[in-house]
């Protein structure tokens, strides 16, 4: 068994530490999921109340790249008033979610520790601030999932996100079934264990911010699958990597 190194690789870049770099807060499911063992069959229903911070799991994980790239926590400075918080979360996001900053030029936030900590206490400034659903549907990458993906393509990113972790960076994933729309959902992985069976990526999941989720690569059947959680019953899926260049 193999696992990836947790210190900076040769670029210096940190990886995504989950109880660090994750949001506090949930991006919401719409619906509620029930899932039949026997039959396999998932029915739904809507929320009651309706969520009113839904259909985001893009914009969260490019957020948390973007602050993972582009912005340092001082606890030791004082905290200070929502208006200058606002401003340095605009700076932020409006950085590149795809390449990594200088350290000279890191945007400080002051009076927290981490992104976990800071959007524990400033959600609603945050919610307001990362953007809005539309984000999570005009994505320059959505284009990949209609084409046909191939077992030889999986095993292909498979191990370019392995290496990737490898070399302390943090890949955001795009996990779909197309053409069914069962799933249609963004990650960040952030540490892999190897095993002569599977691959086995340690993912935050922006729906379920409690704890780590993982992402399995069967290296037999050249197919990832994600356990059964609130949203998911659990199974093959595809993946596409993201936020990585001009087209994706």
């Amino acid at each position: 068994m193999i696992s990836a190194k947790t210190n900076s690789g040769k670029t210096g870049v940190r990886r995504f530490e989950f109880a660090r770099d994750s949001f506090a807060f949930a991006n919401e499911l719409l619906w509620e999921y029930q899932f039949d063992a026997a039959t396999g069959k998932t029915t739904f229903r809507k929320r009651e109340p309706k969520p009113d911070y839904a259909l985001r799991c893009f914009v969260l994980t490019r957020v948390a790249r973007q602050f993972l790239y582009h912005a340092r926590f001082d606890a030791n400075q004082i905290i200070v008033g929502d208006e200058i918080y606002r401003g340095l979360i605009r700076k932020v996001i409006s950085r590149n979610p795809r390449t990594p900053g200088e350290p000279e030029y890191q945007i400080v936030v002051p009076g927290y520790a981490s992104l976990r900590e800071f959007s524990a206490a400033k959600e609603k400034l945050l919610k307001a601030e990362c953007g809005g659903a539309w984000r999570s549907y005009v994505l320059r990458s959505h284009w990949r999932m209609i084409f046909a993906i191939s077992r030889q393509h999986q095993q292909w990113t498979a191990t370019k996100l392995l290496g990737e972790i490898q070399n302390n960076f943090s890949p955001i994933v795009h996990l779909v079934n197309f053409p069914s729309l069962t799933i249609n959902h963004g990650m960040i992985l952030f540490d892999v264990v190897e095993t002569e069976k599977e691959i086995r990526f340690s993912a935050y999941d922006p729906n379920l911010p409690e704890k780590p989720t993982q992402l399995i690569f069967d290296r037999a059947t050249k197919t990832f699958s994600l356990p059964s959680n609130s949203y998911w019953n659990g199974g093959e899926l595809n993946v596409i990597e993201i936020f990585r260049n001009w087209i994706l």
